[in-house]
């Protein structure tokens, strides 16, 4: 009875402890990518909103793990572009985003102690895209399955065709302010770096047409270039460049991170009152947890 009793109270402190340190947050603000169909940073026509959720967790006063979810849709097109020679290529993506990431943050300073901290963050990201666009119909048309540069096609063995969901690396920083001893709101950017280039189905070289057409149909040629919609119907022979290969494309984040700090208790040290920095729990007995 007594090593249940001990394992009870034991249970109730972790949980005491644990959800002191524990924040629930939300983010909103802007998306966008860079790559073979854009090189703008937050482009005007092409940058859309974005919403996120997050769980964060204080392992000290100054680093926070923090895992979340973030929903976007973003997209390029050549008709942006001030590039003449991409406005006659004239092609177009668009793709929602769902990721999942886990980042730890540092903070230069500790935001108990302090109104306003610096912080960076670096992590991992399991992300999901499926690029698509609109034909002259207006039909949405999902583009990997298309095989647009002859990807996975007999004939074209350096070009395998790439996966819808993938791994990447979210880093960044910004600057937060804690509101009150639970509210904090954080400014802040961050980048994704990616493994594959054809986050917006454009890579390397235009497969042929006859190939496309045999082992995709119609639609597969009609998607792999555009520039007959525009004015320019001749097909780029096989092997001429479609996009460029030298660099993996980017997706980034801008905006407001808000986070509140469930069941803090805090002992009114810091900046908020006086009380030697520590935290009471539920029953109102002082709890050391840094």
């Amino acid at each position: 009875m007594k090593k249940v009793t001990l394992c009870f109270i034991f249970a109730c402190l972790t949980l005491v402890v644990f959800s002191q340190r524990f924040h629930i947050g939300v983010f909103g603000g802007l998306a966008a990518y860079n790559g073979d169909l854009t090189d703008k940073i937050f482009p005007k026509k092409v940058t859309n909103g974005a919403i996120g959720v997050t769980g964060n967790y204080e392992l000290t006063n100054n680093i926070m793990l923090r895992g979340g979810y973030t929903y976007a849709v973003v997209g390029g097109a050549d008709r942006f572009s001030d590039d003449a020679s991409l406005r006659a290529r004239n092609l177009a993506f668009e793709t929602a985003l769902s990721e999942f990431s886990v980042v730890g943050e540092y903070y230069l300073l500790n935001l108990n102690e302090n109104r306003i901290s610096p912080y960076a963050f670096v992590g991992m990201a399991v992300y999901h895209f499926n690029p698509y666009a609109y034909n002259g119909t207006k039909e949405k048309i999902f583009l990997q399955p298309l095989s647009t540069e002859g990807q996975g096609l007999p004939g074209y063995p350096e070009k395998e065709t790439y996966g819808l969901t993938q791994f990447a690396i979210p880093f960044g920083g910004g600057v937060k302010f804690a509101v009150t001893e639970n509210l904090h709101v954080g400014l802040e950017a961050s980048f994704r770096k990616l493994f594959t280039d054809y986050f917006d189905d454009v890579s390397t070289t235009y497969a042929d047409p006859n190939d496309l057409l045999v082992a995709r149909g119609q639609l597969a040629v009609d998607m792999s270039y555009r520039g007959d919609e525009v004015g320019n119907p001749v097909y780029p022979a096989k092997g001429a460049g479609r996009g460029g290969p030298d660099h993996n494309d980017t997706y980034y984040f801008t905006g407001l991170h808000v986070t509140y700090r469930i069941n803090s208790g805090y002992g009114g040290g810091g900046i908020f009152g006086g009380g030697g920095g520590r935290r009471k729990n539920s029953t109102g007995c002082p709890v050391n947890v840094y």
